[in-house]
């Protein structure tokens, strides 16, 4: 079972976004643990995993579990446009060691309860019995999951472990605080509330950055990640988030998958007084 605080780690690219940075994997795990972090999520919404192909997911996911060697949880997103895409994505994470799978849910067609129960559960059977999750994220789906899916999911899924949920207002977290299913946070200015509420833990985007101040906010409720946040989503997040990296002395290039763009010269120029000012 997941716990703690997790970072939705960034994924290492070069050649403009073009291949992966395999070199840069070992560092920016160190940089993950030093941050004190109880695990990370792979090839989420920062890692930009909708966008690699499933042969360079699969291999993100063995160079991070390499990288990391048991000193922390990985996690691994294998939410794909296809359930067959996401089968195998399930299944290849548990067979490289994971700890744990979360699968988001399709988007762009307008899915039923029995397609998403349909789509869940043969994506849980893949990795079975490793621990699986569900990540609801309504502004990337373009719709919730029915809690009664989720409840249909669990009678037919003994793996189902928990949910990451990212929705950005509390009244869209609070239906999926779910008895025994845990819960882990995507929203870092909901976090607080949502561990007051019984959540188990925080899945961040943040975390990808500034691991040490995410950690603090869960572990000693101090600190206000809010600023930090608002501070890289003026910028095109993922490239912002390994621009930063870099200046932190992480060597991970601030190249993203397109149609994701990298900074301008104006924006990396801004970015880095506002880290200097930090």
């Amino acid at each position: 079972m997941l716990k703690g605080v997790l970072a939705a780690a960034v994924t290492p690219l070069r050649e403009e976004g073009a291949a992966l940075e395999e070199d840069a994997f070992g560092p920016y795990a160190d940089f993950l643990v030093a941050g004190g972090l109880d695990g990370i999520l792979a090839l989420g919404t920062t890692g930009e995993g909708i966008l690699l192909t499933v042969e360079e997911r699969s291999r993100v996911a063995r160079l991070f579990l390499d990288a990391i060697a048991g000193r922390i949880q990985v996690a691994v997103h294998c939410g794909a446009q296809t359930t067959a895409d996401t089968v195998r994505l399930a299944q290849d994470s548990a067979e490289a060691g994971a700890d744990a799978v979360a699968v988001i849910g399709p988007p762009y067609y307008p899915f039923d309860e029995e397609s998403l129960v349909r789509h869940f559960v043969a994506a849980a059977a893949a990795c079975a019995p490793l621990p699986f999750y569900l990540y609801e994220f309504r502004v990337r789906t373009g719709y919730s999951l029915p809690v009664s899916a989720i409840e249909r999911i669990r009678d037919e899924a003994p793996n189902l472990a928990g949910l990451k949920v990212s929705n950005s207002a509390f009244e869209d977290v609070q239906p999926f605080l779910i008895e025994g299913l845990d819960l882990f946070v995507g929203s870092e200015p909901l976090i607080l509330r949502g561990l007051d509420g019984g959540a188990a833990g925080a899945v961040s985007g943040l975390a990808a950055v500034f691991p040490e101040e995410v950690v603090r906010l869960v572990r000693e409720r101090s600190g206000d990640v809010g600023d930090l946040r608002a501070g890289l989503e003026r910028f095109p997040f993922q490239a912002a988030a390994k621009h930063a990296l870099g200046q932190r002395g992480v060597p991970v290039r601030d190249d993203v998958r397109a149609p994701l763009r990298p900074l301008s010269a104006e924006e990396r120029a801004e970015l880095d007084a506002w880290l200097e000012s930090l």
